[in-house]
């Protein structure tokens, strides 16, 4: 099963295949959400300091079925703290608020604030000095894993040309008719991990024609093709859901795209809307591009 299968990273940490996504889950219902996971076999929990449900789910981590030291629990400092005292703070109310002595990843959410998103303002300094916070915070043992998301090649060459330790992971919108070949493959190239979020493209996939025609090739769902799609790539899968028939339904992909249906999915052309998700929150209104 999908749900047993790791990943090795850099520094020898095993991280699941398959996590489970919590944005847009509210914090009331956060812990049963986990809950309820960690029943389904899910042991990679992934939230965010953006989500406002750090507290739910840290709940649903300390009150589910499964020791601490079974789960992979991940967080992410928030997009707009580009000091090295705001994100060090950050990590230690993020430990707070979930009740946890240690998180297994924490990430840099984006390499520039939300309402700065991929404008010209890079950031390098300032997720230099994030940076350095994260790599105290694995030193101490506070963090097991350290890492980023949404950070494009050259983001990632401005922390690897003078880090103490590399990231280890880059988790980035990541999605069939979304595959970005040449940053996937400088990931690879530097033993970085990369993680999908968000890899039923907010649910549009779904709608998607082409998808569900090879989705029943194969006689699985749209979902679970997604999903299949972006664990042949070498990603971690992290869809997002509450409901516990969606969960299951993601983890049931134990079957192979051929080399052909991959191939033609890769080239597959951009799902260009979102829908209601493209005006997204977690971006201060800003349009995910």
């Amino acid at each position: 099963m999908i749900l047993q299968e790791t990943y090795k990273l850099e520094n020898g940490t095993k991280i699941p295949k398959l996590g489970l996504g919590t944005w847009c889950i509210d914090n009331d219902k956060a812990a049963q959400t986990v809950r309820t996971a960690v029943t389904l076999g899910y042991h990679l929990i992934d939230t965010a300091q953006a989500y406002k449900n750090e507290q739910g789910v840290g709940e649903g981590i300390r009150s589910c079925s499964v020791p601490r030291e079974e789960l992979f629990v991940a967080s992410k400092v928030a997009a707009e703290l580009k000091t090295y005292e705001a994100a060090a703070a950050s990590i230690e109310e993020t430990l707070e608020k979930m009740g946890l002595d240690y998180l297994d990843q924490m990430i840099i959410h984006a390499p520039q604030p939300w309402n700065e998103f991929r404008d010209t303002k890079r950031y390098f300094a300032e997720n230099k000095a994030v940076w350095r916070a994260l790599e105290d915070a694995q030193a101490t043992g506070k963090v097991r894993v350290i890492g980023v998301s949404n950070f494009l090649q050259d983001d990632l060459e401005n922390l690897l040309s003078d880090c103490r330790i590399q990231p280890m992971v880059n988790q980035i919108l990541l999605h069939i008719s979304n595959t970005d070949h040449n940053l996937l493959n400088f990931c690879r190239e530097q033993h970085i991990q990369v993680e999908a979020y968000s890899p039923i493209a907010h649910g549009e996939a779904l709608k998607n024609p082409v998808i569900a025609q090879m989705a029943k090739k194969y006689g699985v769902s749209a979902a679970q093709l997604c999903v299949r799609y972006v664990l042949q790539l070498g990603a971690v899968a992290l869809p997002k859901t509450a409901d516990p028939q969606h969960m299951e339904e993601n983890a049931a992909v134990d079957f192979v795209l051929t080399p052909e249906d991959m191939a033609a999915l890769m080239q597959m052309e951009h799902i260009a809307d979102y829908g209601e998700f493209s005006f997204f929150p977690v971006f201060s209104g800003k349009k995910q591009v």
